[in-house]
This record gives structure tokens, sequence and C-alpha cells, in this order.
């Protein structure tokens, strides 16, 4: 997502208690960020802060981090967390901005950090082959996700992207995943548990439907070798 250069955004990150700029200072200890012991769940691109706010909120025993590389970013979705909070009479205690590259995620966590869910709601498609591997749902990126997310622990992936989808399930399943659900048209189910987010309704309003799964990170055999994605064979040649 684009936005425009927003000179107050880092000196209001600043001043926020909750914001986290140099994540790597937490590799291997993100349990110590929250004194206590809920569930951990991680937002992989958190735009503007629309999905935490309201997910904080609707799910006060969850711990949440919400990462985006963008500190512009990061600066509005700080004021979303703020208004929706205020508004629900609520201090934000459940919640920790954090500058992040999604695509080297591995610089700031790894094993010993246990992450309960990751969410992926409307990440850049990147529809060019050489691309691909940038996606935030690609195989290479999965296989680093698995690193600290739990035994079991669950990924929800939300797109409007026809093709992203398509592709990303193989992915997936090429990463150690089995998937438990999926639709193609999420708001003609009857999956009770969606929260929408800024792109959601805009991309409903345009008469897109939102496609979306979750995915449930499973052992790997022994001597498991990940399959070399096509985008990748040709895009590193």
């Amino acid at each position: 997502m684009r936005i425009r250069k927003k000179p107050w955004a880092q000196p209001e990150l600043n001043a926020c208690p909750y914001y986290i700029e140099h994540s790597a200072e937490y590799k291997g200890k993100w349990n110590t960020v929250y004194n206590d012991d809920k569930p951990l769940y991680a937002e992989l691109g958190c735009g503007k802060g629309g999905f935490v706010a309201q997910a904080a909120l609707a799910y006060p025993d969850v711990n949440w981090l919400a990462m985006d590389i963008k500190s512009d970013m990061l600066g509005v979705a700080r004021r979303t967390v703020e208004a929706a909070f205020k508004e629900a009479g609520r201090e934000v205690t459940n919640i920790r901005l954090v500058s992040q590259n999604i695509e080297m995620i591995s610089t700031s966590f790894d094993e010993n950090d246990k992450i309960d869910r990751i969410y992926i709601n409307f990440c850049n498609p990147w529809p060019r082959k050489k691309h691909k591997k940038r996606r935030l749902t690609h195989s290479r990126q999965l296989m680093q996700y698995r690193t600290f997310l739990k035994d079991n622990g669950e990924i929800h992936f939300k797109t409007d992207d026809d093709e992203l989808f398509e592709e990303s399930i193989p992915y997936f399943e090429h990463s150690g995943f089995r998937i438990t659900y999926i639709t193609r048209d999420l708001h003609n189910t009857d999956y009770a548990y969606n929260l929408e987010t800024e792109h959601e309704k805009m991309f409903t309003e345009e008469g897109k439907t939102t496609k979306f799964l979750i995915a449930v990170k499973e052992q790997l055999p022994e001597g498991y070798v990940r399959p070399i994605e096509e985008d990748e064979r040709k895009s590193d040649n």
C-alpha cells in the first residue's frame, strides 16, 4: 500500500509506549514484551491498523503484535488504535506496534519466540513473475514463519486477488501446512469470526469477493526439502 509522507508519524510513534522500533532487539525473547501468558498473535503488514484495533478490542485475552515496514503507516495505525480504544473506554494494553520488514522477519524472530497465530490481510499480490517470491504467503516466507509459529499454530490469510490466492494454496501445501478452512467468497459463508479490514470494505464495494483460508502448521517429515516454486526457478536464473 502506498502512503504519503506524514511528518508527524515518527514523532508520535517515538512517544508511543507500545511502539517497538528496533524489533531485532527482542529476537528470542518476545515473551518478555507482555508480562503474562496470554496467547500471542501477529498481524504481518498491519497497514492503517483497522484490523488489529478491532481484534484487540474483541479479544482482550490475546496479545497482539502489529507489524509494518513503514513508519508513516504505523503512525496512522497508532491513531486508529487510539481512536478505537478511546471510543470503547479502554486503555491500549494488548497491542504492540512493531517496525519490521516482513521479508526479513528472521532477523527479529527465532525458535524461542512462540507465536500462536499469524494474520495476513490483503498483502501486496506481487503479480510479476520475478517478484512473486516477495509475497508474504510465498513458501520462502512460510518457511520463515514456521520457525516461530507454534506447532498446530494457524495462519489466517485473506485477499481479494484471485491469482495470489490460488497460487498461495500450493505455497502452504509445500511448506508443511494443512488447509483446514477455505472459501473464495467469505461474505457468503457462515464464518462467524470475520473482522473486516479497510481494504476488505473497499473491495467488497467494488464487487470483488474476499478469498480466505486457515492453514495449520504440521510437522515436517525428517529430511524434508521444500520444492522449488516455478516462479523462483525462473526469477533466480
